[in-house]
């Protein structure tokens, strides 16, 4: 499994992708910036800041990991390269199972990485400014880091999703599209009300999209390829 997800990494433009990380990770930090420290908004906190921060990685990597399962599995069915690899010598099942596993810990890794750096960064900026009232704790760091990790693979299951609509449509514009609409779906704002904020909620979807891929990968065995 290790050699067959060491390949799968092999094929992808990993070097473009993380310049797109980085962009992604300074804008959210350039927007982060702007509204806690030059708009001077009020009452913010440390644990509001980590909040926020949590809400838009989580949204912007579910959305890159549609984008990543239109490379690793959409567009080999599109362009029909999945034929030739189910041609190789190697179980079908394994195969998609590599495939999904790197997008699982592609989500999962970013998004506990993207929040740690950019949240000392916002640490970082307020031991100047004091925009942010308040300490850093043991308690809110252990608290922010049971949130962080727990959404994180939350997420890294919800950026499954698109997988079904990928594997309907065989479309890689559907995929992604659907990875946008789940993204904005957990976290966009419903009277005060933001659905991935709640436990159940992304669990549940969690659980949901590693069933969709479970049931995905079982059927690629049954699965006649034209």
């Amino acid at each position: 499994m290790h050699k067959l997800i060491s390949l799968e990494i092999r094929k992808l433009n990993l070097a473009g992708m993380r310049k797109g990380i980085l962009i992604t990770n300074l804008s959210i930090l350039a927007f982060m910036i702007l509204i806690v420290f030059f708009d001077q908004v009020e009452f913010v906190t440390y644990p509001e800041v980590f909040d926020a921060l949590n809400i838009f990685i989580r949204a912007s990597f579910i959305v890159y990991a549609s984008v990543l399962i239109s490379r690793l599995v959409i567009d080999e069915y599109k362009n029909k390269t999945i034929t030739l690899l189910f041609t190789y010598p190697i179980s079908r099942i394994k195969l998609m199972y590599a495939k999904i596993i790197i997008v699982f810990l592609f989500a999962l890794i970013n998004i506990m990485v993207s929040v740690a750096v950019l949240g000392a960064v916002m640490v970082g900026i307020n031991s100047f400014t004091n925009a942010i009232p308040g300490e850093i704790t043991a308690d809110l760091l252990i608290s922010v880091l049971i949130k962080t990790v727990a959404g994180a693979v939350y997420a890294a299951g919800i950026s499954l999703i698109s997988l079904y609509i990928g594997m309907r449509k065989k479309s890689v514009p559907a995929t992604i599209v659907s990875g946008v609409l789940v993204a904005a779906l957990i976290s966009s704002d419903f009277g005060g009300i933001r659905l991935g904020n709640f436990v159940l909620v992304s669990a549940s979807l969690g659980l949901l999209g590693m069933a969709i891929a479970y049931q995905s990968i079982r059927k690629v065995e049954r699965e006649d390829i034209a």
